[in-house]
């Protein structure tokens, strides 16, 4: 496969690799990728979760996603094995196209990271 270095480009592949392997026809919007992060991030496979767990495994994956970016930084594993992390630095405020940019960012960043797109 050609190496790929635009963003839009690698979001596309990935939205495109994570629909074919996660999602039954429907393609994956940002939350539902950010979703699976946070399940992922759990380790605990799939199961099923209540509503406020789903939030807090949304939660997790934000923080992880902004992790590398100074946001956020892992703090403790609670006795439930969830992970918890701390504020380093405020989100500053951007614009909704911006957040999203950063999002996707972070997101290509998170699975260039673990060379999901290279098989």
């Amino acid at each position: 496969m050609e190496k790929v270095v635009n963003l839009k480009e690698k979001w596309n592949l990935l939205v495109d690799k994570l629909t074919k392997q996660f999602a039954d026809g429907d393609e994956l919007n940002m939350d539902g990728i950010i979703y699976l992060i946070g399940v992922q991030e759990l380790g605990t496979g799939q199961t099923s979760f209540k509503k406020d767990e789903k939030v807090n495994l949304m939660h997790i994956a934000i923080c992880k996603l902004l992790e590398p970016y100074g946001y956020y930084e892992f703090d403790y594993f609670d006795d439930d094995s969830w992970p918890h992390y701390k504020i380093i630095t405020e989100l500053p405020n951007l614009k909704p196209g911006e957040q999203t940019v950063l999002m996707k960012e972070a997101i290509v960043n998170y699975f260039d990271n673990l060379k999901y797109l290279e098989d």
